[in-house]
């Protein structure tokens, strides 16, 4: 059991929002300039970007150029977050950040996600520039995940923090992530669309460290007056080569893992019934191995280092 160093808050007095939907607020400064969207909550026991953008609400931030949108995502599922079952409120029904596809949103299928990312689709759509706020299951190093163009990188590089790039240059393979929604998914758009993975669920640390890449990413499209250092040191990045979902209730690692180890090509890394993943190549890098066996969950990420 995790320790819980960040619980939830009554997000009630967010409710109403100024845009019609629930959650979502937008303030606009009158002056030229781009739209940037910082999101929390995609997943609803990821708490980090709830005490972000109640940080952003709360201190009264406001775009000095431009337009600001700050919404709060899968609320619902957040609701219902049990403190003796940490994990099982990420979301109700569907992952809220793997349907923002035409094939999803426009579907005849209804879920509490589907009508949430139904509802928010404007607001995503409107936003030129995207933060979207997300922790791990283990307490791993903190790192950008980004569709692999170049201007989702520019922007990563010129933040100092996290260090570590997942750089998806066909994608997550598993679904629609909200980054991939509409012209933030072809590469002849224009704007930034980036994940930041803040560290565990539930750390102070990763509820700071979200804080402080959300400042300094409103600081570099210039909504918020803010020094932005550049990063210390050059990022190490990494290929995703392929995401493996989980196909069977025996799914199972070969060790335990919780992200960052290595492996050599053809060593076995998980099983999955009959089916063996295993490297595709030397310097195999795993992220974010699943906890446990979910049948149409992610099992495993496999990568390849780019430095």
């Amino acid at each position: 059991m995790p320790t819980l160093e960040v619980t939830p808050r009554d997000l009630s007095p967010y409710r109403a929002g100024n845009t019609g939907i629930e959650y979502v607020h937008r303030f606009e400064s009158g002056k030229p300039g781009p739209h940037v969207m910082v999101n929390g909550l995609t997943h609803g026991n990821e708490f980090c970007g709830m005490v972000a953008v109640c940080h952003l609400l709360d201190s009264g931030v406001r775009p000095r150029i431009g337009t600001l949108t700050l919404s709060f995502a899968n609320v619902a599922a957040y609701e219902s977050f049990d403190p003796q079952r940490p994990y099982e409120s990420r979301q109700i029904t569907h992952n809220l950040n793997r349907i923002w596809s035409p094939a999803w949103l426009d579907g005849a299928e209804d879920s509490v996600e589907l009508r949430r990312a139904r509802q928010m689709r404007p607001a995503v759509a409107a936003a030129d520039h995207i933060l979207d706020i997300h922790s791990t299951t283990y307490d791993v190093v903190p790192f950008w995940v980004y569709p692999g163009f170049e201007r989702n990188a520019v922007v990563a590089r010129a933040l100092p923090h996290p260090e570590v790039h997942l750089v998806m240059p066909s994608g997550l393979g598993s679904g629609t992530p909200l980054t991939q929604h509409g012209v933030h998914g072809r590469a002849d758009g224009s704007g930034a669309a980036l994940v930041v993975e803040c560290g565990a669920h539930f750390k102070r640390a990763s509820a700071h460290l979200a804080t402080e890449v959300a400042l300094d990413f409103l600081g570099h499209f210039g909504i918020i007056e803010r020094s932005v250092a550049p990063a210390a040191l050059p990022p190490r990045r990494f290929e995703l080569l392929r995401t493996h979902v989980i196909q069977n209730e025996s799914f199972a690692l070969v060790r335990p893992l919780i992200g960052f180890e290595s492996f050599a090509k053809g060593e076995l890394i998980a099983t999955d019934g009959s089916l063996e993943i295993r490297a595709p190549c030397d310097d195999c890098t795993i992220f974010m191995p699943a906890r446990r066996a979910i049948v149409g969950r992610e099992g495993v990420y496999l990568t390849r280092p780019m430095n």
